[in-house]
């Protein structure tokens, strides 16, 4: 399928609604995206026509929903060029599987004194889970700034690397400022495991885990235009083999006396309970959606749309733009002297235009910015160049409201 900004906006219902009396400009992509008709027929089919328990049902239905879930471990290793889809390991997304590799790699490893390097770009997803190890286990949490840019050059990453270094957490792109992390240049310079949050960039570009060479790399699907609370976590067999299960239940085991337990092999092992079947087959539908139309393709369109954003929004000289790193992705973070992000959020919205404000998740950002929240446009492939305009229309006009 070729990229057709027209056609692909078609494919989402809800872009087609008004707000306010005006049409919908739909900028909180990077905390949620909206879901094409073709994900929405998925889930109503799924539950309509298809719908029982996953594994070890004998029949039809279930043998049907465990075909249609169990598919997705391919769609998602396809996606992102994983070795094995038995390395992809299902979560609610990344908050659940960060926090599967926090206590099921980590704390059985990691001592007091010994170090995790995290940058201070990351979500609270990939902050507060090493912060139960630095309370429990007395674990040394080692921050990295980024450069005035807001760039985050690998060569700083690799640098506060040191003996005690045990595990690097870090962010593939901000969802506040956009930057985009070399992931792959870390991993080349240290045998020390990388675990990657790729939330934000799996949904703006190819990512190609054979060229990064991460141990771990996790994505979440409301933001892949899938269903909330959908998502996985790739983890290399090596560190697969040095894990404990997460969660105990059902699903996750062999065999259960009242002595022992034999655990399942991997993926099932770190997947305790009834899961989230439904929202994983529509995630993925959507990923094979987005790869339908070619991830390159809707890179190069969100590009556009970052370059058209970064030229208006710098003739706008009384908006402060936080972090303008070169490659960095289709998200701008800004502030207005006078006015409170929130403030901006919410005058944007009585024309239709939807974005965020306050921390994004981000308060270890937040202060190293020096602002206690930021107000944000985050874009998506079905967003348009009018769209660039309607923000920055609906930005001069907040700014007449508070001069």
């Amino acid at each position: 399928m070729s990229f057709d900004i027209d056609r692909v906006r078609a494919d989402f219902p809800i872009l087609s609604r008004q707000v306010n009396n005006r049409p919908l400009v739909y900028l909180d992509n990077g905390a949620s995206a909206q879901k094409p008709q073709v994900v929405i027929d998925a889930i109503t089919r799924a539950y309509q026509d298809e719908y029982a328990n996953v594994h070890r049902g004998l029949h039809y239905l279930s043998n049907l929903s465990t075909e249609r879930y169990e598919a997705v471990r391919g769609i998602i290793a396809r996606f992102l060029n994983a070795p094995h889809e038995d390395e992809i390991v299902f979560a609610s997304g990344a908050t659940e599987a960060i926090n599967l590799v926090s206590y099921g790699w980590a704390a059985p490893r990691l001592q007091a004194g010994d170090e995790i390097v995290l940058s201070v770009l990351e979500h609270h997803a990939n902050i507060v889970p090493w912060h139960f190890l630095r309370e429990r286990q007395g674990v040394v949490l080692k921050w990295i700034e980024p450069d005035a840019d807001g760039s985050l050059p690998a060569q700083k990453v690799l640098d506060a690397v040191g003996p005690r270094t045990r595990l690097i957490a870090l962010t593939h792109m901000s969802n506040v400022t956009g930057t985009v992390v070399d992931v792959a240049a870390v991993a080349r310079g240290t045998d020390v495991p990388l675990l990657v949050d790729g939330s934000q960039a799996a949904v703006h570009m190819p990512v190609d885990l054979a060229v990064i060479g991460a141990d771990f790399y996790c994505v979440t699907g409301h933001k892949l235009y899938g269903p909330s609370g959908s998502g996985a976590i790739w983890i290399s067999r090596a560190r697969q083999a040095e894990m404990r299960p997460f969660m105990g239940g059902g699903d996750m085991i062999r065999t259960v006396t009242r002595d022992a337990v034999d655990y399942a092999d991997p993926p099932l092992r770190f997947e305790a309970g009834t899961p989230g079947i439904v929202n994983q087959i529509g995630l993925g539908v959507a990923l094979e959606y987005l790869m339908g139309l070619g991830m390159a393709n809707i890179a190069a369109h969100e590009r556009a749309l970052r370059d058209h954003a970064r030229d208006r929004l710098r003739d706008l000289n009384w908006l402060q733009v936080q972090g303008d790193a070169p490659d960095k992705g289709a998200i701008f973070s800004f502030t207005m002297q006078g006015a409170h992000a929130h403030d901006i959020a919410t005058i944007l919205d009585k024309r239709g235009i939807a974005v965020r404000a306050g921390s994004h998740c981000a308060m270890p950002l937040m202060d190293f910015l020096g602002v206690t929240a930021t107000a944000r446009a985050s874009f998506g492939m079905y967003n348009t160049l009018a769209e660039v305009d309607a923000l920055v229309d609906g930005l001069q006009f907040s700014r007449e409201l508070f001069a």
